[in-house]
């Protein structure tokens, strides 16, 4: 049961502070990678994205695009 009082409805991502490319560098957030579901001209694939939100790349599948971010020596994190 959620007990939490406050009733702002915005998403955590509105209510997070910015972070800027070297904030996240500091917490080695340059090198990590997540994936991202997408659909690009009604074909699924899945897209690349540094900690910091930019499109790395996309690609087909979830296993291409996890090579792709061992090849750029990136570790992938998962979202929750």
């Amino acid at each position: 049961m959620n007990t939490n009082k406050n009733h702002d409805t915005a998403p955590r991502a509105d209510r997070a502070p910015k972070m800027s490319d070297a904030d996240l560098a500091v917490l080695g957030l340059a090198d990590v990678a997540y994936l991202r579901a997408v659909v690009i001209d009604g074909q699924p694939g899945f897209a690349v994205h540094a900690a910091n939100g930019k499109t790395l790349g996309v690609a087909p599948t979830r296993e291409v695009a996890l090579a792709f971010i061992h090849e750029q020596e990136l570790e992938p994190v998962g979202l929750h």
